[in-house]
């Protein structure tokens, strides 16, 4: 092992290479929670191109398995450390290599962070309109989780975003895919099936993304309801307008107490309404111009009052803003309130209602508190899960994600499968796709060393040749921020 560590420290450089006490404890794990830290072999710091493709080429000849790291804001633990691997970290690759103003693109390496890209983009009027809810998140590790967010219902998540790739594969092989073309029927499309690997495809390198016109005028619109049947049945008419709203997120009213609370924000709403509200949605509209945006809002306000709202009210401009900080900091909150984990499922829009009724169900059942929020617009729930019993949320964990599946929904909709949400995964996806996804893993790395355990990775009670049922193993899915992928 110190061959390999001296081997890539004429790769990279001696400075580039840490190991021992010299890892930081932050490398150690992500922030999926309940994740036991683990120290790697060696944690390496590539400037270029070249040199991952050296490093790749060494570990894969020396059979040294590769975790990739953005900027550990994952919350699948895909990026937490193997102890006989190295971590490969991109914080020396943290270029803004173009701005196209033509195409409209920005050409990024791996380690610039959503708040490094948006700093560079407002002074032009563009932005790149994924934002996971953590602004310090890597455009790296948004590509590798496929992360997608609040904006997602306007936008689309980060696979719509993505334009091309630069990626080495496990054996150093460098390749491109996709460019600064927006529509292209030639051949298998290499860059969506990247997409969202969380490194154990390729490294990607090199990211082209596609830039939006920055909008100049915004208006936050809160309506709350008596129920969240209600507001998950207003939705898809909301969508249906032709309205267009850039945000729709629904909150229970504990989720939505919590992070007020903590954030020290006072929306106004009249007690006699608190009294009767058990749930909100959240709208936001953006636009050009301002008296289009008015109108706009006017046409909704009326329609969510048509739906079921209790009220409706358009908020001051500085109360919208900060509603939308504290929601996208909702994790914290949870985190900081003892939660035990927490979901990310996606599922149909229209089947919300009873998709949601029965977690509730599920949730006495096990004798757990079960409250979120969630990216509505898309289907897209963030649930936290208070069951401290381990049997008892692994069993109720297994029921609600059973329920997602058998809706037509699936178990992440942007924080990734990676090791956290893994045996929940093989347990309820098609085996005829998981041998697909096997057998395209295996193509692209032969020797299995990028990501070794994650997503289709055989859970260690399978590989020991136990007989244990696939998913009783501890963790189950983890949510993190309630708005962003692992990163």
């Amino acid at each position: 092992m110190s061959d390999v560590v001296e081997r890539l420290r004429r790769i990279v450089g001696p400075g580039a290479v840490c190991t021992g006490s010299e890892i930081h404890d932050d490398v150690t794990h992500d922030e999926t929670l309940g994740t036991l830290p683990v120290t790697p072999l060696a944690v390496v710091f590539p400037s270029s191109t070249g040199e991952v493709s050296e490093a790749l080429r060494l570990c894969n000849e020396l059979d040294v398995p590769v975790i990739v790291r953005g900027s550990g804001t994952g919350l699948s633990g895909a990026a937490v450390p193997v102890p006989d691997g190295i971590v490969m970290a991109f914080d020396h690759m943290t270029e803004i290599v173009e701005i196209d103003l033509n195409n409209h693109v920005a050409v990024v390496q791996p380690g610039v962070s959503l708040q490094q890209l948006d700093a560079a983009l407002a002074p032009v009027g563009l932005v790149y309109p994924v934002f996971p809810g953590e602004m310090t998140a890597s455009l790296g590790g948004n590509v590798a989780t496929n992360a997608g967010g609040m904006r997602a219902v306007r936008y689309g998540v980060t696979r719509h975003n993505v334009l091309g790739l630069q990626a080495v594969l496990a054996d150093g092989e460098v390749i491109r895919t996709g460019g600064k073309f927006v529509k292209s029927s030639s051949g298998y499309d290499l860059t969506q099936l990247i997409i969202g690997s969380e490194g154990t495809l390729a490294v990607v390198t090199e990211a082209t993304v596609k830039l939006y016109p920055r909008m100049a005028h915004s208006v936050t619109l809160l309506a709350p309801f008596a129920t969240l049947r209600e507001i998950t049945e207003a939705v898809p008419k909301v969508v249906g307008s032709g309205i267009g709203p850039t945000i729709l997120e629904y909150l229970d009213v504990i989720t939505m107490d919590g992070i007020t609370a903590s954030a020290g924000v006072d929306l106004g709403i009249p007690d006699d309404i608190r009294s009767t509200t058990l749930a909100y949605l959240v709208v936001v509209l953006e636009s050009t111009h301002d008296s289009r945006l008015e109108d706009d809002a006017d046409q909704l306000a009326n329609q969510l009052s048509e739906l079921g709202a209790l009220d409706v009210y358009v908020l001051p401009p500085t109360a919208g803003a900060q509603l939308i900080e504290a929601r996208e900091r909702s994790f914290f909150v949870a985190k900081a309130s003892g939660v035990d984990d927490i979901v990310d499922a996606v599922i149909p829009r229209a089947a919300m209602p009873d998709y949601l009724s029965e977690v509730g169900d599920l949730a006495a059942e096990h004798g757990a508190l079960v409250v979120g929020c969630g990216h509505v617009g898309d289907g897209n729930v963030h649930l936290a899960v208070f069951q401290p019993d381990a049997q008892q949320r692994h069993q109720l964990l297994r029921e609600i994600f059973a329920a997602c599946v058998r809706l037509g929904g699936a178990i992440s909709g942007e924080h990734g499968i990676g090791t956290a949400k893994r045996d929940y995964f093989l347990e309820h996806e098609d085996p005829a796709k998981l041998a697909l996804m096997r057998r395209i893993k295996a193509a692209f790395d032969p020797n299995g060393i990028l990501g070794p355990g994650r997503i289709v990775g055989i859970p260690a009670a399978r590989a020991a040749g136990s007989d244990a049922t696939v998913g009783s193993g501890p963790g189950g899915a983890v949510l993190g921020q309630v708005g962003g992928g692992a990163r």
